[in-house]
C-alpha cells in the first residue's frame, strides 16, 4: 500500500529543525529560516516524489526521538512470557537481634555499606553483667579447688611416713612380745612385762588401722575434689559458650588474657558493652528500634541485605505446565520495549535457568516461576517489574521478527517503517505482513530481511505523518505546535 504524503505533515518532520512557514508575528525571522530550509526542502522534494518514503534528517530523528531495531530471528511460536518482579533471595536478608535485653546504641546509618566485623550497634545489658558474675564465681571456685587438690600430695606423703612408722612399731612390739612369751615358757620373766607388751602392740595396731582409715578418707576427698573441679570446669565451659553466643566472640578469644594496668584478666571479664558486628557484607536496610531504646531478645534491631542476591519471581499459568520444566533457559527482559528516553533499553536482558515453585495458587490458576540471573544488570532492583521470556522448544525454527511496539495501526492496516538501505535519512512505509506474536515480538512473513532496520520509537508520529488523517489547513512550527491558516 502506498499512502499519499500530507504536505503539512512533511513540514512537521522537516520543520523540527527549521520553520517552513511562519506566523505574521515571526516575519522578521523569515530570512534566517529560509537559509536553513534549503537542504531539507530538497530532501522533502525527493520524498514527495515517492509517496511511501519519508525523509528523516538527523534533526528530525533527534526531535521525534526516532530509534531503530534490527529484524532478527526469534522462536516466536515456542516462546512464553510471564510477568513478575524482582525480589531478594531468602538468604539475602539478615536480621540482627539483641541476644540479651539491654540499652541499644546504633553505630551505623541506613543504606551504609558494611563489611564483616564492622560494629553495627552496642548493647549495655545487666544480664551480661550477671553472666560475668557467674563466670567470676565459677572461675574462683575452680581456682580454690585446684589449690585444694594440690595440697593432697604432701598430705599423702605425711600419711605414708606415719604409716611406715606405725608399721615399724607394730613389728617391734611383735618381736618384743614373742621374746617375752618365749621367756615365760622357759619359766622366767614377769607377767607385767608381758601384759604391757601386749597392750603396746594392740595400741600400735589400732593407731595403724586409724591411719589406714584416714588415708582412705583422704583419698576419697581427693577424688571428690577432682570431681568438683571437673563439674566446675564443665559449668564454666557452658557459661563461656553462652557468653560466646551473646558476644559473637569465639570461646578461645574470650579466654585469652589481656594485660591491664595492674592485672591480667581474660577478655570476657573486660567487656562492658556487647558489640554486635556484621557477619556478612551488605547494606543496612532498616531499623527496628532507635539509639537509646531498650531492646529484648524479640527485638530486630536492624536488617542488612545483600543487594546482589536477587531473583525474579513470575506468575505462570497452570495451563502451561505441560511445557514448563525446571532448567529451561530463560531471559528476564525489561517491561517496556523501547530504545530511547529514560526507560531501560530493549536489549538489556538477563539470563538464567527456570525453577518451578513447590506449590501453585488454585484460585488464580497460576504457579510461581523463579529465575536467578547469571549476571545482574544495574536496573535489577527489588520490586522492579519485568517479564520472563521462556523458550520451550530450542529445536523450533526461528522466524524473522520485530518488536510488536514497532507496528502501528493506520485504521485496520498494520504499518511499519523500514529504514531505506540506500539512504539512512529516509524510511519506507510498508504494510506489515504479520504472523504470530508472543505479546512482545511479532513474526514478519514477508517484505524484510534479517538485519534490516525498522523504526521503533517514533513510528507512531511517522504513521500520522503518512496517513493523511490529521487536521489540514494549517502549518506546524519547529516546536510541533499547529496553527490554522497559511501564515
Amino acid at each position: 500500500m502506498k499512502a499519499t504524503l500530507n504536505p503539512f505533515l512533511i513540514a512537521l518532520l522537516a520543520g523540527m529543525q527549521i520553520v517552513l512557514t511562519a506566523c505574521s508575528k515571526d516575519n522578521s525571522n523569515t530570512s534566517k529560516q529560509s537559509q536553513h530550509s534549503a537542504e531539507d526542502a530538497h530532501a522533502n522534494e525527493n520524498a514527495a516524489s515517492q509517496p511511501n518514503r519519508v525523509s528523516i534528517s538527523p534533526a528530525v530523528r533527534k526531535n521525534l526521538g526516532i530509534t531503530f531495531v534490527q529484524v532478527e530471528r526469534r522462536r516466536i511460536q515456542s516462546t512464553l512470557r510471564v510477568p513478575g518482579s524482582f525480589e531478594y533471595e531468602p538468604s539475602a536478608r539478615r536480621e540482627y537481634r539483641a541476644a540479651v535485653p539491654g540499652r541499644i546504641e546504633i553505630m551505623v546509618n541506613q543504606f551504609d555499606h558494611v563489611e564483616p566485623d564492622d560494629v553495627l550497634y552496642t548493647v549495655d545489658s545487666s544480664e551480661w553483667r550477671r553472666l560475668q558474675q557467674s563466670l567470676t564465681q565459677i572461675d574462683s571456685e575452680i581456682n580454690r579447688l585446684t589449690v585444694q587438690l594440690e595440697t593432697y600430695g604432701p598430705l599423702f606423703e605425711a600419711h605414708e611416713t606415719h604409716e611406715e612408722s606405725l608399721q615399724h612399731s607394730v613389728e617391734v612390739w611383735q618381736e618384743r612380745l614373742a621374746q617375752l612369751e618365749s621367756v615365760r615358757e622357759a619359766g622366767g620373766g614377769r607377767n607385767e612385762q608381758l601384759t604391757s607388751a601386749r597392750a603396746s602392740l594392740a595400741s600400735a595396731r589400732s593407731e595403724l588401722t586409724s591411719v589406714h582409715e584416714n588415708h582412705a578418707l583422704l583419698r576419697a576427698e581427693q577424688k571428690k575434689t577432682s570431681a568438683d573441679i571437673k563439674a566446675a570446669r564443665s559449668q564454666f565451659e557452658f557459661l563461656i559458650g553462652s557468653a560466646s553466643v551473646v558476644t559473637s566472640i569465639p570461646p578461645e578469644q574470650l579466654l585469652a588474657t589481656i594485660q591491664g594496668q595492674q592485672t591480667i584478666r581474660p577478655l570476657w571479664a573486660t567487656i562492658n558493652k556487647i558489640e554486635v558486628r556484621a557477619v556478612e557484607p551488605g547494606v543496612v536496610e532498616a531499623f527496628g528500634t532507635t539509639s537509646g531504646s531498650w531492646a529484648n531478645e524479640e527485638t530486630a534491631v536492624l536488617t542488612v541485605v545483600q543487594p546482589d542476591r536477587l531473583r525474579f519471581r513470575g506468575s505462570g499459568l497452570q495451563s502451561d505446565l505441560g511445557v514448563l520444566t525446571a532448567g529451561l533457559p530463560a531471559s528476564i527482559v525489561p517491561p517496556v520495549p523501547t530504545s530511547s528516553g529514560r526507560a531501560v533499553p530493549l536489549n538489556e536482558s538477563m539470563h538464567g535457568s527456570l525453577t518451578l515453585g513447590l506449590s501453585a495458587q488454585p484460585n488464580e490458576r497460576t504457579i510461581d516461576l523463579f529465575v536467578t540471573p547469571d549476571e545482574l544488570l544495574p536496573w535489577a532492583k527489588p520490586g522492579v517489574s519485568a517479564q520472563i521470556e521462556i523458550v520451550t522448544d530450542e529445536n523450533a525454527a526461528p522466524e524473522l521478527s520485530i518488536p510488536l511496539a514497532a507496528v502501528q495501526r493506520d485504521g485496520l492496516t498494520p504499518v511499519i517503517f523500514r529504514r531505506s538501505p540506500d539512504n539512512p535519512n529516509e524510511t519506507i512505509r510498508m504494510e506489515a505482513d504479520l504472523g504470530m506474536d508472543d505479546g512482545r515480538w511479532v513474526e514478519l512473513l514477508s517484505g524484510v530481511r534479517e538485519g534490516d532496520e525498522i523504526v521503533l520509537d517514533g513510528a507512531f508520529q511517522l504513521m500520522l505523518a503518512t496517513s493523511g488523517s490529521i487536521q489540514k489547513g494549517g502549518h506546524f512550527h519547529a516546536d510541533g505546535t499547529f496553527h490554522e491558516g497559511e501564515d
